[in-house]
């Protein structure tokens, strides 16, 4: 998961993008900060968030998160958050270079994972991923059912 976890410190879970793992090939994963504002980390804190449409994308030497969903604050006045404005991922000068360089090759693009909380700081699990085609959607799926109905089979014998 993320190398603070293993140090003992709690991690909230606070969303997951199932449908990332079905549609790219993962290649490599990021752990980075998000630049947040005060209404908006209340929402996080909530787990009011989905990363289902979101993907990243590198700006002018700086990564934005595009398209993640963090709804408003309910007890935000009216200077609460726009829900689906673009937000800052926070990544040392060397990963963002080498994310950039990846995603300008023909087919790969930086998609989020999952979004969590460890010790007050939200965080964002991002990935460089390749898109699947069907065939090898349909591949999976096939390698899915028969790990399912092999465990059904052990299962039954036991």
């Amino acid at each position: 998961m993320c190398p603070l976890a293993e140090k003992g410190s709690s991690v909230k879970l606070v969303a997951t993008n199932r449908k990332a793992r079905h549609e790219y090939f993962i290649e490599e994963t990021y752990e980075a900060g998000i630049a947040l504002t005060g209404t908006e980390i209340q929402s996080v804190r909530q787990g009011r968030v989905s990363l289902a449409d979101a993907y990243a994308e590198v700006r002018n030497g700086e990564v934005f998160l595009i398209n993640a969903h963090i709804a408003e604050y309910d007890f935000g006045n009216r200077f609460n958050h726009d829900p689906r404005r673009p937000r800052k991922l926070l990544l040392h000068k060397k990963e963002i270079m080498r994310l950039d360089s990846r995603v300008r090759e023909r087919g790969y693009t930086i998609v989020p994972l999952k979004m969590y909380i460890v010790r007050g700081y939200a965080k964002v699990e991002i990935a460089l991923a390749k898109g699947k085609k069907t065939w090898d959607k349909r591949r999976d799926i096939a390698e899915r059912d028969a790990r399912r109905e092999m465990d059904r089979a052990a299962k039954a014998r036991r």
